[in-house]
């Protein structure tokens, strides 16, 4: 081979390790090529059931791309792979996404180009506790051997400041495992965990299968008397809710925190791509009732309120009846 075509061979190879890695950064996104990939949750909460239904909704009613649900952490983790272009879709608690497009919390100094596509259901808090653990109250956990959810989650952001409004140091007076849904489950039933926190929808499958595994042996802790020193620290974000009593077969119903749940997109996606997704959640909200009955709670009047989270500019076409 000549000289100048051995320089030839080498630059278009350059070129093609180039044009690959290209496609590898986490920074290129799909849109071309129709691959949509949705953040979730833990395998056996309600986001990843919902996630996997939404994706079937858009592979099956949106031409031209193919959806798939990917199981994470949750909140914080999919805020931070939607950012870095690992995800296209992110489910998150609004209160973790206030958080990040405001640069605090778990985003502190570095506010995070996420746009919302809706404010969908309410997550409600469950604190689960040992029944034979005597234990009254958040601030009875002073000791023991709580999980707070998956690391990056938004069970863990909520859970803290719970604790905190307690009166209690999450990281000094409770022995804190972060772990996520399943292996939590797992660890209550083997007794080497005296409680838990999981921020989720109603019925939650992992909750689910706790209580109604062991009757009698685990409870519900009312937590709603924390609603003042959470607001004054956090705003408005936080609500009060009673749990009922058949979510889970339990003799009654238990006051507790609510938040709502935002389904999120990157600030770059293209507003005619938003304003599809968008709509699916309305056309299609009886197949996504299928995957979980939490999605007979979307309501496009209230869908579109989702400050202090941006909404997406082909969103806000969608609700506008663009």
């Amino acid at each position: 081979m000549s000289r100048g075509r051995r320089l030839v061979a080498m630059l278009l190879a350059v070129a093609l390790v180039t044009a690959c890695a290209a496609e590898r950064t986490p920074q290129a996104r799909p849109w071309h090529d129709g691959r949509i990939f949705l953040a979730t949750g833990n395998t056996t909460g309600v986001y990843y059931q919902l996630g996997g239904g939404y994706a079937d909704v858009i592979s099956r009613h949106l031409p031209g791309y193919e959806a798939r649900a990917e199981p994470t952490g949750a909140s914080v983790e999919n805020i931070t792979r939607l950012v870095d272009g690992d995800m296209e879709i992110a489910f998150s608690l609004a209160d973790t996404a206030a958080d990040a497009t405001a640069g605090r919390g778990a985003f502190d100094g570095r506010p995070q180009p996420v746009r919302a596509l809706a404010r969908v259901y309410s997550n409600y808090t469950h604190v689960i506790v040992r029944a034979d653990a005597q234990i009254a109250d958040v601030a009875g956990l002073r000791g023991k051997r709580v999980s707070t959810g998956s690391p990056k989650s938004g069970t863990d952001v909520i859970a803290g400041r719970l604790l905190t409004a307690a009166g209690l140091d999450p990281e000094r007076d409770i022995r804190r495992a972060r772990l996520s849904l399943p292996e939590t489950v797992a660890r209550m039933r083997s007794g080497t965990l005296d409680a838990m926190f999981f921020s989720g929808g109603l019925p939650t499958p992992g909750i689910a299968d706790l209580l109604t595994g062991a009757p009698g042996r685990f409870r519900l802790l009312p937590v709603a008397d924390l609603i003042e020193p959470l607001s004054t620290t956090h705003g408005s974000v936080y609500t009060t809710a009673e749990l009922p009593g058949d979510a889970y077969d339990t003799p009654s119903g238990t006051p507790t925190v609510t938040v709502a749940n935002v389904i999120l997109v990157s600030a770059d996606m293209p507003d005619d791509l938003a304003y599809d997704l968008t709509r699916l959640l309305f056309t299609y909200q009886a197949d996504l009732a299928v995957a979980h009955p939490e999605a007979r709670n979307f309501d496009r009047e209230s869908a579109a309120t989702t400050d202090p989270i941006p909404l997406h500019p082909g969103a806000a076409r969608y609700y506008q009846g663009g």
